[in-house]
């Protein structure tokens, strides 16, 4: 077990605020994620620099790794690794003392209570004491940000949270299958009906007005009614590049429920 080495499954938005609370906190982190990611808000996602070489979000800079001597010397430099690994094969090799399944998937794509001394599931899909140590609660409302040791989070609703009065109307989805080219970017202010980007020859316009906030990558395939971006109807364009609100409290979460978990493990063994 390699002391305060923490692996994070998946470097999307939320992932990535929790691996930027915990790498602020004194941890080592190394995240995983697919060889193309299809994070939407790719400013606040660490997987982005799987595209870009390196990204940095809030002043915490991560840069892509394609094994673990890269990782190791990455982390030297006072970065996060994000290695393209869809398994997180490399858990077998780094041992780490906490592995964090914050891929959201919304079932478990393959995470077992057995992959580190401490296993932590963020969202449904996990059952705290079977698959998983602890289950974090990522619905939005009373119990986000929740520490479950015992049972399952909420069940996925497929509503989004409201943001500025608006649910699933924020969010920008693939009216067909096929290759995603975006006409606009990220942090561009839109008007409802405005062009944002193309699927082959079909026009994927914005339902409401506002800040475009994400955007998946251009270049990516995407199926029917995919998730490709979303749109923050409250027209604030500091919030495209900062950690969101939801993202700080299941971080928070996070931390605690690591923090106490090493303490009894220290206990024990």
């Amino acid at each position: 077990m390699t002391q305060k080495l923490v692996l994070i499954k998946g470097a999307g938005d939320i992932a990535t605020a929790v691996a930027h609370k915990l790498f602020r906190s004194g941890f080592k982190i190394i995240m995983t994620d697919i060889d193309k990611p299809t994070c939407v808000r790719r400013y606040v996602s660490f997987a982005n620099c799987i595209y870009e070489g390196e990204w940095q979000v809030e002043g915490v800079k991560a840069k892509k790794a394609c094994n673990i001597e890269e990782a190791n010397l990455i982390i030297s430099e006072g970065a996060i690794p994000v290695i393209p690994d869809a398994t997180a094969s490399i858990k077998n090799i780094i041992k780490p003392v906490a592995l964090i399944d914050a891929i959201l998937a919304k079932k478990n794509t393959g995470t077992t209570i057995n992959d580190a001394p401490i296993v932590i599931g963020l969202g449904p899909g996990f059952t705290a004491g079977i698959d998983v140590d602890i289950v974090i609660e990522t619905n939005r409302g009373h119990n986000l940000g929740r520490i479950i040791y015992e049972g399952k989070g909420e069940e996925y609703t497929g509503i989004p949270g409201k943001i500025g009065g608006y649910t699933r109307e924020r969010v920008i989805r693939s009216a067909t299958e096929g290759v995603v080219k975006a006409y606009r970017k990220i942090g561009d202010i839109v008007k409802k009906g405005d062009i944002i980007a193309y699927i082959g020859d079909s026009e994927i316009r914005a339902s409401i007005d506002g800040v475009i906030r994400g955007l998946i990558q251009t270049g990516t395939y995407v199926t029917k009614d995919y998730k490709i971006g979303d749109i923050d109807p409250r027209g604030n364009i500091q919030y495209v590049s900062t950690i969101s609100e939801k993202g700080r409290c299941i971080a928070g979460g996070v931390l605690e429920a690591l923090l106490h978990n090493i303490y009894l493990y220290s206990l024990y063994y």
